[in-house]
């Protein structure tokens, strides 16, 4: 089996925000392959989800509520009751080091900045796989209030420019999912792993 997690913060307020990627990402998986309605637990909301079209075996879609910094407390009990491997695992986030709209699938490595990246690998470990979706960086971050401006960034909408890239880069993640589940990372690497299509 597989799990599946979206990194966000709970709360309608954060509902629509660029740190809600993850969140937007396995609410798309759940209603696309018809999963079971959201239940609490392990400090978040799981969905299970079994259709032959998305994983050869059942996938447990997971949304920790614990807020972005604390993650890690929602994943870590969820792998423990499931007794995972790393590579059993799925972490779908926001990238604000990738441009918008770029996706990128990746196994292990450091959490680049991102405090729900680092708060599960405190738990677990950094050899999981993610789903990397690009949010882009906020416009002239230097000086003094740079981590202001991150924060007001990734906590902030979409523009409507950026929501046009959205749709497109949520259905390119759903795909790229999928391969990881039935083809394995490094397959699903060679064909997601590519700049987006540009307008001409």
């Amino acid at each position: 089996m597989f799990l599946v997690v979206g990194l966000g913060n709970p709360g309608k307020e954060y509902q629509a925000t660029r740190h809600n990627a993850g969140f937007m990402l396995v609410d798309r998986v759940r209603e696309r392959f018809g999963g079971t309605p959201w239940q609490r637990k392990f400090k978040g909301e799981i969905s299970e989800v079994r259709s032959a079209s998305l994983a050869p075996d059942r996938v447990v879609l997971l949304k920790p509520l614990t807020y972005m910094n604390d993650s890690g407390e929602s994943v870590r009990p969820a792998v423990d009751f499931y007794k995972l491997l790393p590579a059993q695992l799925v972490v779908c986030h926001d990238e604000i080091d990738l441009p918008m709209g770029t996706l990128r699938v990746k196994v292990g490595g450091g959490p680049g900045g991102h405090n729900g990246l680092r708060s599960v690998s405190q738990h677990l470990g950094p050899d999981y796989v993610r789903i990397r979706m690009g949010i882009g960086k906020p416009a002239h971050p230097g000086g003094a209030a740079k981590d202001e401006k991150v924060v007001r960034h990734v906590l902030g909408g979409f523009s409507k420019q950026e929501r046009d890239a959205l749709d497109d880069l949520l259905a390119r993640a759903e795909d790229a999912l999928v391969a990881v589940l039935r083809d394995g990372p490094l397959r699903a690497m060679n064909t997601f792993n590519t700049e987006p299509k540009k307008e001409r």
